[in-house]
């Protein structure tokens, strides 16, 4: 009985020690801006809503995300016409409600915070259409999943680059994926979307942006360091700079990117 009670003790120890919660005592930089200024087109739609984002960074452990109150921020045209985007208090929101975008137009935004001038140019890039979409029961690595398929014909006059988003009741947040026209010039080109989950009923939204070659490099490397895990937006092992410029002092520089797009976007059934 002795020895039962001793194993019982020791093995009490054991089970207490793996649940103490071990701390980690992270070293934390300054907080730096975040800028998530994506200036998105949709097709059919007159673009004037436009909606640009301010946070900081945070501790690792934090439960949220500070938003950014007090910037100015605003996107001057190339004809010199200024797009104000004003605060929503509290929620790090600047909203613009008299956008215009035009294809091939050069922008600039100025975001102005706690005394730092931040600024980013970048060009509206245009968008073909999604033209079809397929759905192929016997998809994936394996040939047992349900994949599905959107077409858009490539423009052989110029060299493109573009954005592919998906949204799922099956994924906990959106996939994203880049790819470029360099093997398939001019030619009808598609994306593929594949989940072992899938099943008839679901919905899936379908987005194609048209981007910038910069943006091209800027979200590739974005997504080859977060290891699909997380998603692309996710917490990342290393830093990856936008296109914004510190012009008061380049050492505290913001991170994020100022993108203008055209998309087409469509809702998809599986069959």
């Amino acid at each position: 009985m002795k020895k039962i009670s001793a194993l019982f003790m020791l093995l009490s120890v054991l089970f207490y020690g793996c649940e103490e919660v071990v701390e980690v005592d992270l070293s934390t930089q300054k907080p730096r801006l975040v800028v998530d200024a994506a200036i998105d087109w949709t097709k059919g739609t007159d673009g004037s809503q436009q909606t640009i984002r301010l946070t900081t960074t945070a501790a690792y452990y934090a439960d949220n995300v500070p938003a950014v109150t007090g910037a100015t921020v605003f996107v001057t045209d190339s004809n010199a016409q200024v797009f104000d985007f004003i605060e929503d208090t509290g929620t790090g929101n600047y909203n613009c409600t008299n956008f215009a975008p035009v294809i091939g137009a050069t922008y600039i935004l100025t975001v102005i915070y706690e005394g730092q001038t931040y600024t980013a140019t970048e060009t509206m890039i245009a968008v073909p259409e999604i033209t079809d979409i397929q759905q192929d029961n016997e998809g994936g690595f394996l040939g047992e999943d349900i994949e599905v398929r959107f077409y858009y014909p490539d423009d052989a006059a110029s060299e493109n680059y573009y954005l592919e988003g998906f949204d799922s009741s099956v994924l906990p947040y959106p996939s994203y994926s880049v790819t470029s026209d360099e093997f398939v010039n001019g030619n009808l080109s598609f994306g593929i979307f594949s989940h072992e989950d899938l099943e008839a009923g679901d919905e899936i939204g379908i987005r194609l942006y048209g981007i910038s070659q910069r943006y091209f490099e800027y979200m590739e490397k974005l997504l080859m360091i977060s290891g699909g895990s997380g998603g692309p937006f996710g917490t990342a092992p290393a830093t990856v700079r936008g296109n914004l410029v510190n012009q008061t002092d380049e050492s505290k520089y913001a991170l994020g990117y100022f993108r203008l797009c055209e998309v087409d976007r469509t809702q998809f059934t599986i069959q």
